[in-house]
């Protein structure tokens, strides 16, 4: 199985490149800056076109689109949430995640069954609103929407996409109060996605196997 990583030079995006490297699968990963197959910000449209040249002609089993940013973590209403926040969260959390696809598209086709994974977070939940974080949750209930969306035109190429939360997990992201560790939410989101079929596409879960509202 070829699998490519976005976001693997640190917490989950790393766990995951990592474990599926130990499991026998061919790993083709991005970062930033370097320590990776393929270097690729995500926010750079003009980048994509390394990240397609080294796949050319490979089937892309499985797509993680995992590169993220949680740039307003504690700001307040009245002085935070600048505009260039704004659209730094939108640029790598929704633009990027879209990019990503689009620039994968022919390996996947190539694939026998294909599969992207999308990482959202609850905080992206309508339902599950709690006020603050506004650029992250708008962010990721954007990315929400856009995996319900490519879920739908994607089904009829035999593509599925499900969308998932990671946990709070302890990263550099996450901070150390968070609830699950790296390991332990990169094994549960392999089992997450090993699960993911063209029956559940469109699915929103948590990395430990419940389903998410909308």
């Amino acid at each position: 199985m070829h699998v490519v990583i976005t976001g693997v030079s640190r917490g989950i995006g790393h766990a995951l490149a990592e474990r599926y490297r130990r499991m026998g699968h061919e790993v083709t990963g991005t970062a930033r800056s370097g320590g990776a197959e393929v270097e690729l910000d995500v926010t750079q449209p003009d980048q994509f076109e390394a990240l397609a040249a080294h796949v050319d002609g490979k089937p892309v089993d499985l797509l993680i689109c995992n590169a993220g940013i949680y740039p307003d973590k504690g700001q307040s209403l009245a002085s935070g949430f600048a505009p260039e926040t704004w659209a730094a969260s939108m640029a790598t959390n929704v633009t990027g995640v879209f990019l990503t696809v689009q620039s994968m598209m022919t390996g996947l086709q190539l694939a026998k069954q294909p599969k992207i994974a999308i990482l959202s977070s609850r905080l992206g939940s309508d339902e599950l609103a709690a006020g603050g974080s506004y650029c992250y949750r708008a962010s990721k209930a954007a990315a929400l929407n856009l995996g319900r969306n490519l879920a739908i035109d994607l089904k009829e190429l035999d593509i599925a996409v499900g969308i998932y939360h990671p946990g709070w997990v302890r990263t550099d992201m996450g901070g150390e109060k968070g609830e699950v560790g790296v390991g332990d939410s990169a094994d549960g989101l392999i089992a997450e996605f090993d699960r993911l079929t063209l029956d559940t596409t469109g699915c929103f879960r948590t990395w430990d196997g419940r389903d998410l509202p909308f």
